[in-house]
Parts: C-alpha cells; sequence; structure tokens
C-alpha cells in the first residue's frame, strides 16, 4: 500500500528571494566546508607568528634567568663581600625593582596574546558555529543508520558494514582519518541532548573506550572526560532499558568519587528497579533502532542507496532501451544525445553526457554566491527541515551564458516550453555533510503548496543535471518504482510528474541518498503544465 500522504512534501523557492543566511549552515554545504579550510590556514599563520614572537620573548627569559643564576653562582657566593661593591648592589637593587617585573609582568606577552586574539576574532564570522557541530554529527549518525556502518570501524577510520559477521569495506579512504574520544564524545553527547539513546550508547561506548588505558583502566589526565562520558554513557542504557549495565557503570563512577551524590542516588535507583524486575538478558537489551513515523518508506529508501545505482535490467522488460536521441530537432542532428530509458513506469529517462565539464564549472562558479540553506513547504512558508540538508541557489538565463544554452537544450530534448515562467529558473544545488533529501515528490500535492504561486500549474515535468560525480553514496532513489540511478557527472535525468490527465503521479516519490564520501552538485529544471498546451497534450486516460 503506498502512503503518499504520508510524506513529507517539500518545494522549494520559486522566485530569486534572498534568504538571509543564519547561524550554523556551513554543514548543509560541503562548498563551505572547502572554504574553512583557508580559514585554518590563516588561523595556523597567526599562531606561527604568535610563537615566533613569544619564542622571542622566551629566549629574552632564559637570557635573563642565565644572567641571574650565573651571579647567583658565581659573585654571590659571598655575599656581605659581594654587597661591598656599590656596583653589584646598586644592580641587583635596580634589577629586582624593575627586571623582575618586567618579566613577570611583560606587555609583550599581552601584546602576543591580544595579536593573536585580534587576529581570530577577525575569522570568526567564518568559522562553525554550534549548530554547524550539531549537524556534522547527526550527518555522520546518518550515514551509519542508512549505510548500516559499524561505529567501531567509523572510528578506526574506515567505512565498513558488517555482513555474515564479517566487516565489509563499503568504501576505502586512500587515507584513514580516525577519531578520539572526545569526537566520539561529542557525537555521543549531540545524541544524548536530543533523547536519542540509540545512538548515544554506540557512541558513547566507543568514547568510553578510547579514554581508558590499554587495560580499561583509568588514566589520569583523562580522568574528567572518562567520567563524564561514563556519567552519559550510564544514563543512555538506563533510557534503552539495560538498567544492569546503567548500575555497573554508576557504581564504577562511585569508585572514583564517592562523594557524588547524584549518582549515589542514580544507584540506589537502579538497584531499586533491578529488585523489583530481573536484569533482561543480553539479547532482550539489544539495541532497536526508533522507527520512524515521518517516513514509512525507509526501509526501501535506505535499501536502494546501499546499492548504490540499482537500474532495472534491460534483458528483464525489453521496452528498455539506449539509442541515440534527436527529438526530432534540427539542432540535434549532428550531435545527437545518448539516451536511456531507465523506466516506464514512471518514465524516467537518462541522458548521458548531457553537460560538458566546463559548463558544469560555469555553473557551479555561478552559484556560489547564491548558495542560502536549502527549504521546505510548511504550509504555505517555507522552513528548513533536517530531512533535507543542502543549499542551493536560483540562476536566470542572464545569470550565465551556459544557463541559457542549457535551457535550449532542455527544451530541444523534451519538446516543452521551459522559459520563465513556464520553467522555473535553474535550481543549482549543493549538499553537505551527509546531505540528504528524504523520500518527497517534486508536484504539488496540495493547492496551498508554494509552487503554484507561479501562476503556471503544477510541476509537470522535472529535469536532474548531475554537475559532479561523488566516490560513494547520492544516488537518486525512485522508491516505489524500487530502482536508484548513480550518481553520473555531466548525465541528466527527465522524468513525468504528473498523468496527462493532470493528476500526480506517485510512482515519482524519490529521494536523494546521503553523500557518503564526496561533493554532490545537481541542477533542476521545473517545467510547469502551463505553456504546454499544444507539446504535451491532455488524456484523460488515467494511465497515460
Amino acid at each position: 500500500m503506498k502512503y503518499s500522504t504520508c510524506v513529507c512534501f517539500s518545494w522549494s523557492l520559486l522566485t530569486v528571494a534572498v534568504i538571509p543566511v543564519s547561524l550554523g549552515e556551513m554543514y548543509t554545504s560541503l562548498l563551505n566546508v572547502k572554504q574553512a579550510i583557508s580559514v585554518e590556514r590563516k588561523l595556523i599563520d597567526y599562531l606561527k607568528t604568535y610563537i615566533d614572537h613569544e619564542s622571542e620573548r622566551l629566549e629574552d627569559v632564559k637570557r635573563f634567568y642565565a644572567k641571574v643564576s650565573d651571579l647567583h653562582t658565581e659573585l654571590y657566593k659571598g655575599p656581605a663581600t659581594a654587597m661591598a661593591n656599590p656596583l653589584v648592589a646598586f644592580t641587583l637593587i635596580k634589577r629586582l625593582h624593575s627586571e623582575w617585573l618586567n618579566v613577570v609582568h611583560s606587555n609583550e606577552a599581552q601584546e602576543n596574546t591580544q595579536a593573536l586574539r585580534s587576529s581570530y576574532e577577525k575569522e570568526e564570522a567564518d568559522l562553525p558555529k554550534l549548530e554547524d557541530l550539531q549537524g556534522a554529527a547527526q550527518g555522520l549518525m546518518r550515514l551509519q543508520d542508512v549505510y548500516v556502518l559499524q561505529v567501531a570501524s567509523l572510528v578506526r577510520g574506515l567505512f565498513q558494514r558488517v555482513t555474515e559477521g564479517q566487516p565489509i569495506d563499503i568504501y576505502r579512504p586512500a587515507v584513514s582519518v580516525p577519531l578520539s574520544g572526545d569526537d566520539c564524545f561529542l557525537v555521543g553527547k549531540v545524541a544524548y541532548e536530543q533523547q536519542d539513546y540509540y545512538h548515544s550508547v554506540q557512541w558513547l561506548e566507543e568514547s568510553v573506550h578510547l579514554f581508558r588505558g590499554a587495560g580499561g583502566e583509568w588514566i589520569p589526565e583523562n580522568a574528567g572526560t572518562l567520567e563524564d562520558a561514563l556519567d552519559h554513557l550510564a544514563f543512555s542504557h538506563f533510557k534503552t532499558g539495560n538498567i544492569s549495565y546503567a548500575l555497573s557503570i554508576s557504581q564504577e563512577l562511585l569508585h572514583h568519587d564517592p562523594m557524588n551524590g547524584r549518582v549515589l542516588q542514580n544507584v540506589e535507583k537502579y538497584e531499586r528497579l533491578l529488585v523489583r524486575s530481573p536484569p533482561l538478558s543480553i539479547t532482550d537489551h539489544g539495541l532497536k533502532r526508533p522507527t520512524s513515523n515521518n517516513l514509512r518508506t525507509r526501509d526501501t529508501y535506505e535499501t536502494l542507496c546501499q546499492t548504490q545505482g540499482s537500474q532495472q535490467m534491460h534483458f528483464k522488460n525489453p521496452r528498455l532501451f539506449c539509442d541515440f536521441f534527436t527529438n526530432g530537432n534540427p539542432g540535434l542532428l549532428l550531435l545527437p544525445v545518448r539516451r536511456e530509458v531507465l523506466s516506464l513506469q514512471p518514465y524516467v529517462v537518462l541522458y548521458h553526457n548531457f553537460i560538458t565539464d566546463t559548463e558544469a564549472e560555469d555553473i557551479k562558479t555561478t552559484a556560489h554566491a547564491g548558495l542560502r540553506r536549502s527549504v521546505v513547504a510548511a504550509g504555505e512558508k517555507q522552513a528548513t527541515a533536517e530531512y533535507r540538508i543542502s543549499k542551493s541557489a536560483w540562476l536566470k538565463d542572464s545569470a550565465h551564458s551556459t544557463v541559457g544554452k542549457l535551457d535550449q537544450k532542455i527544451s530541444m530534448l523534451t519538446g516543452l516550453n521551459v522559459k520563465h515562467p513556464y520553467g522555473e529558473y535553474l535550481q543549482v544545488v549543493n549538499y553537505g555533510i551527509g546531505g540528504h533529501y528524504e523520500p518527497h515528490f517534486d508536484h504539488a500535492t496540495s493547492p496551498s503548496s508554494p509552487v503554484f504561486k507561479l501562476k503556471t500549474g503544477n510541476r509537470v515535468a522535472t529535469f536532474m543535471i548531475y554537475l559532479s560525480s561523488v566516490e560513494a553514496g547520492g544516488s537518486t532513489a525512485f522508491i516505489y518504482a524500487n530502482f536508484s540511478i548513480p550518481v553520473m557527472k555531466k548525465a541528466a535525468i527527465f522524468w513525468w510528474n504528473l498523468h496527462r490527465n493532470g493528476q500526480g503521479n506517485e510512482d515519482t516519490l524519490h529521494a536523494g541518498c546521503p553523500v557518503l564520501i564526496g561533493d554532490k552538485w545537481v541542477a533542476n529544471k521545473w517545467i510547469h503544465e502551463h505553456g504546454q498546451e499544444f507539446l504535451h497534450r491532455c488524456s484523460l486516460n488515467p494511465e497515460e
């Protein structure tokens, strides 16, 4: 049974309205994350300058120390004799009055610190905010869930899934970047604060493991952070029903901090609960991922994402084919486009090498300045949402000559009128950390949808262009049609959103899978009903 009314529908802006950049949106676009690298390079330069200046100051301090030490070793062996010399007495008084003061209250030290602080503050506006840190952590957990990644492997910098008891590489990076105990604790704490104890238990367990010594002992320099991690872990286990383990952790905490009244109360509480009901077996309190109330198609969606491109096999349906397509347009006769029909219901076509590398770069570069957090429909208004993590910009055909050329080529291939307002401006999208767009329709399903603000009817068709490639993840999944399309740079996908009778085609429910590795850019051209009256004729047949 299809649950079309339960899907979170979303519509992008139909005009080139400027959306103010709010705090904490770096994680929603990999372009912004890359730009943060240059910010850190500046900070490294500032720190190097600080270290150089401080090194010079400390060399002066060392020279002063050596001078004073030598005086006490050689000249002041006999204090009475030394002080008989008025020059020695004068230099001692002068040194104690001013030179030591300069060392202890060095203006230079304060100036060096202030210079570093001022340099940092100059870059502060471009630094990640708390929301970015939380969003990046949520991105890791999203990738963990959708691609069934093993947390212990992620901590070691590997992307692995356990299959038949064996870890299998989903992607092997050229350089593995392991996570620290602090890194894992932060991810676990983000989950904890959202009352997501399924994830907090897994990440806090890894954090505790890294904070402990090789034999599981407490390491003095990690004692504070280990105590904090264990405290969060104990409560997380309690919330997942594993009271006996919560008690064990709390008893360990109490052993190291016997005066902690709150932990003592927790121990007493857990002991009372265990008296009332026996502890669960290991299999009973195994972690179970919470169900999703908003995403009833989650299992199908994630399975399609995991296959990373599961197109229908042509031999299973001989009506699926490839050809060189001109659509009868003279402009394509000398340079036809390779067309691959991927699905008949819904009708989905893949155009290979639709765009050149240069054109793709032109579009991305032109969009940079206009990128804003992607929004979704919230009634008649629009808002950001965690089920869509990306930034987007809207380009008129006047923004760059390439935009106009693409509009013309789209029109030749589809035979449709794509000029504004019959076609929306080109939307360019850059995905963020674990960037995705959960299952949705492109066409409007409510009369109050912003899609009707153009007064040109519903979105009859979608033309989506891949402007980049990715190393893993990011497929476009058609949920009810049960196939997915991997990201193919320079290719484009076209599908009809509406039946010829104007009704929405539920089989077009689709999603952008989370990007596992890579920088995903796409461009969307949404084409409306009006303006197509003699180009895409209507029909009363609900099957067409």
